[in-house]
């Protein structure tokens, strides 16, 4: 597992905190673990609520989105960088996807200064977090599907629609766990 990759749960993922979650990696090394971000939940309070200086660079929908449930009162903020932005230090191209297209963001620059670098930006409470050889052993034990990211995962205009797409568009036999029912029992 890499930086920039997926982890997308299964349908037999248990855990409430991560059901049908796609999770974007920031950080994986098999010494310190993996950090990611949920991509697909949106919370009720806007952008605008707790950061007002960066709501016009807000992507839709402007909210706050849990990242996770470790350190819920911690903000990570992901960036979509223009192509043929100019580098800043305020932006750190995330590993494994192509440079300048996706990236966090330093919330203590002013973001008037990132205009001509970041398109728009996509803030996030708290994260997901795995000790070293935890993410792994759960992926082995059929919880987490590992999948390869597109830079527009992290912006889903419809993120609740995200868990599904990232399946379909991996093509059979994994598209078909797109369909499979939140209570299997109901059928």
């Amino acid at each position: 597992m890499r930086a920039g990759q997926l982890v997308v749960a299964t349908p037999q993922l248990g855990d409430p905190n991560f059901a049908r979650t796609v999770v974007l990696l920031l950080q994986a090394d098999s010494n310190s673990g993996a950090l990611g971000l949920v991509l697909n939940r949106p919370t009720g309070t806007g952008v605008g609520e707790v950061l007002p200086a960066w709501v016009d660079l807000a992507a839709t929908p402007p909210a706050v989105f849990a990242g996770g449930p470790v350190q819920p009162t911690a903000a990570i903020c992901l960036g979509r960088g223009r192509p043929g932005g100019v580098a800043v230090a305020a932006f750190a191209t995330l590993a494994g996807l192509p440079s300048g297209s996706l990236g966090t963001v330093d919330l203590d620059c002013p973001p008037d200064e990132l205009g001509a670098t970041i398109a728009e930006v996509r803030l996030f409470a708290g994260y997901a977090g795995w000790t070293s050889g935890q993410l792994e052993a759960e992926v082995a034990d059929g919880a987490w599907w590992l999948l390869d990211a597109l830079p527009a995962d992290a912006f889903a205009v419809r993120p609740e629609l995200l868990w599904k797409q990232v399946l379909l568009r991996q093509g059979p036999p994994l598209a078909f766990a797109a369909t499979y029912p939140d209570d299997p029992s109901l059928n």
